[in-house]
């Protein structure tokens, strides 16, 4: 279910960027470039926000815009890679599992190292 939604929107971006020409552009190194500027560009909207955790309507459909901007760099990155999202996704999810137990790691920020 997961990839078959990922899978479609992975196609459209694809399409979109094809019939641009910029599929010569989008080469692994510059996609995760244009993924880490993306990321730096949401953050740059919590910058001088002491809580964080409070957004105006204007703020949210900023924040909003760059997280689907993200979200299609990270497609982009993915197919390009010829990623299984789904299973990475399982594989990495099992993994983090493992590192925080819930039981151990319920209500605290640590990293699993420091356990």
């Amino acid at each position: 279910m997961l990839n078959q939604s990922i899978r479609k929107y992975q196609d459209r971006v694809a399409s979109f960027a094809k019939e641009r020409d910029w599929d010569k552009f989008h080469t692994i190194k510059n996609l995760s470039m244009a993924l880490s500027v993306e990321c730096s560009e949401l953050m740059e909207h919590f910058q001088w926000d002491i809580e964080g955790s409070s957004l105006s309507v204007e703020k949210k459909g900023l924040v909003e815009d760059e997280l689907i901007d993200i979200f299609i760099y990270w497609m982009r990155l993915a197919d390009k890679m010829d990623l299984d999202i789904e299973s990475v996704f399982e594989r990495k999810f099992l993994e983090n599992n493992e590192k925080y137990p819930a039981d151990i790691v319920r209500g605290s920020s640590k990293k699993y190292t420091e356990y």
